[in-house]
């Protein structure tokens, strides 16, 4: 039994699709949250600004001595994976976790991966297929805005807006044949119910948080590091902007008022 937190933290909200799969697969465990509101998107920015602020974003949280660290981002996962990698503690990003699900989904090797310009300049999904399936072919497209109307709570499966920003952007990969997309940024699965109902039944999407929580429970059963089952797992959030679009937005992903427990957070005088 190790009661110590797992630490999780994301350019923003789009993190919270991890954790709330993660709640749901392990229930028992304290989950320290960090949205780092105040910088995102993290996508546009150089490798050198998003290793950075990863590394910030980490000492953060290892301040709660948390037992695992959880880069709910998919930026920081492939242009931060050198920093992500260095941690004292385990670590997981969701590249990995994600093209494991798609090469398994997909049925004729055509894999779409819709990620931020950084994420899709790394090439790091693409690598990560290849190592399990030299055969697939990958389509990958750089959806920038999508990050934007996810934290502008642009969410509503009949968003104008939002529905010709996903149309837009995945056309390429549905031109090319894919059968299986991976949401390469964990705020894609929030708007999972746009891009299914654009792309069609016979796509299969790959969620990135749900597939990061899956290996995060590997992780801890593996080492011995779980919680006990007679706990009930708490969860405290932090962000370094105001709190209040992102409680918001909290409540539809989570299902449940998270204003107590959420707390802005100067991240220049805590690390």
């Amino acid at each position: 039994m190790d009661k110590r937190p797992i630490g999780v933290f994301d350019s923003g909200l789009g993190g919270l699709s991890t954790v709330r799969a993660m709640k749901k697969l392990l229930p028992c465990e304290d989950i320290v949250y960090f949205g780092d509101t105040g910088r995102v998107p993290y996508g546009t920015r150089s490798n050198e600004t998003v290793e950075t602020y990863a590394a910030q974003d980490i000492k953060f949280l290892q301040a709660f001595e948390c037992k695992m660290i959880v880069a709910a981002c998919g930026t920081v996962s492939t242009a931060a994976a050198n920093v992500l990698a260095g941690t004292k503690e385990p670590s997981t990003g969701i590249a990995k976790p994600s093209a494991k699900a798609a090469v398994s989904a997909t049925k004729n090797k055509i894999i779409g991966v819709m990620g931020t310009s950084a994420t899709v300049n790394s090439k790091a999904f693409d690598n990560e297929i290849h190592a399990l399936d030299n055969g697939a072919r990958v389509v990958s497209v750089s959806c920038p805005l999508l990050v934007s109307l996810v934290e502008s709570n642009w969410i509503s499966i009949d968003d104008e807006v939002t529905n010709a920003a996903v149309k837009r952007y995945i056309e390429p990969i549905l031109d090319a044949g894919a059968d299986t997309i991976i949401l390469g940024c964990t705020h894609f699965p929030i708007l999972a119910p746009i891009i299914q109902k654009i792309a069609g039944e016979n796509v299969t999407l790959i969620d990135s948080g749900l597939e990061e929580a899956r290996y995060v429970k590997e992780v801890l059963e593996s080492r011995n590091l779980s919680n006990s089952d007679n706990h009930r797992g708490e969860q405290k959030y932090f962000v370094s902007d105001k709190t209040q679009n992102f409680c918001d937005v909290a409540e539809v992903l989570l299902g449940e008022d998270i204003s107590e427990k959420c707390e802005f957070v100067d991240i220049f005088k805590v690390i």
